[in-house]
């Protein structure tokens, strides 16, 4: 059985800076590993997406510069490092794993993935 378990999460100040990490477990490979984020009344969106087998990352153009995804693959974890926070930065976030490949358009679409944790919450306050 896949199980993601993100933690991390918290309340800063903008400007600040959280590390999120997903540990994963029950699969021997994913493919793609990713980090939506999902905000009260909104939908699930894409953050950052990461090629497990040849590094590829793809960036949400709103992170770009501030996040960073890096994966330990000694431990099975995925950190999402971010920096210079937004209040609308604030949301759920979720770790995903997909086990296949996908084009390109599909990397930061959440119907791409298979498996999900169950989200850590993040909050910037002004």
């Amino acid at each position: 059985q896949v199980q993601l378990v993100e933690s991390g999460g918290g309340s800063v100040q903008a400007g600040g800076s959280l590390r999120l990490s997903c540990a994963a477990s029950g699969y021997t490979r994913a493919y793609w590993m990713g980090w939506f984020r999902q905000a009260p009344g909104k939908e699930r969106e894409g953050v950052v997406g990461l090629n497990t087998g040849d590094g590829r990352t793809y960036y949400h153009e709103s992170v770009k510069g501030r996040f960073t995804i890096s994966p330990d693959n000694a431990k099975n974890i995925v950190y999402l490092q971010m920096n210079s926070l937004k209040p609308e930065d604030s949301a759920m976030y979720y770790c995903a794993a997909r086990d296949a490949p996908v084009s390109r358009g599909g990397i930061l679409d959440r119907r791409s993935y298979n498996y999900w944790g169950q989200g850590t919450q993040v909050t910037v306050s002004s």
